[in-house]
């Protein structure tokens, strides 16, 4: 028993030496994941948010992209709305008949506004100088309305067209000649967009 005596002591005294042995720390896979997962996910919240910004830089351009292009096709509208002219028609002193050759004038204005339902039309009545303001006035408005009355023969809606006299106060030529009188005595057609 002695041996076992000693055994043990000796036993006791390596233990105490080395002291107790630590337990073994084993990092497992699912240990170690949070911290990949963490980088996982901010690396996917980055590429999200770097998505996101891009999507809406996208956006913001196709938006700009639009309005752009919506105010050129406004813009070539207007422009095409303002070089839209149509001839003057003249008269003779004194008189509101229509003549031969404004005829053709009007008729190729009432094919326009056959084809364009979305306009109206006003007939503006003038005069030259000679004759007082009343008279020119109420002269210009029988020229404005017999345009009116001859485009409503060729199939134009009366509910389209109105009229109005400006009689002596719009002149086109300010010279005391015929051929400035000439010039003022018209008919001038403007188109409203509905």
């Amino acid at each position: 028993m002695k041996i076992f005596s000693r055994i043990a002591v000796i036993l006791m005294v390596m233990g105490l030496l080395t002291g107790c042995p630590k337990k073994q720390t084993i990092v497992s896979e699912e240990a170690k994941a949070p911290a990949v997962d963490m980088e996982a996910d901010a690396k996917a919240k980055a590429e999200a948010e770097t998505k996101a910004k891009k999507e809406a830089e996208a956006k913001i351009k196709a938006e700009a992209e639009a309005k752009a292009k919506a105010e050129a096709a406004a813009k070539a509208e207007l422009a095409a709305k303002d070089a839209l002219r149509f001839e003057d028609i003249h008269f003779d002193f004194d008189m509101y008949e229509i003549k031969g050759s404004d005829k053709e004038i009007l008729s190729d204005l009432a094919d326009w506004l056959l084809k364009n339902k979305d306009t109206n039309l006003v007939s503006e009545g003038h005069a030259d100088d000679r004759g007082n303001s009343a008279y020119n006035l109420a002269l210009g408005e029988r020229r404005a309305q017999s345009a009116k009355d001859y485009l409503v023969a060729l199939g134009v809606s009366a509910a389209r067209i109105s009229t109005t006299s400006y009689g002596q106060e719009k002149p086109v030529c300010t010279e005391p000649n015929e051929d400035c009188w000439w010039k003022n005595r018209r008919a001038h057609f403007s188109i409203q967009w509905r």
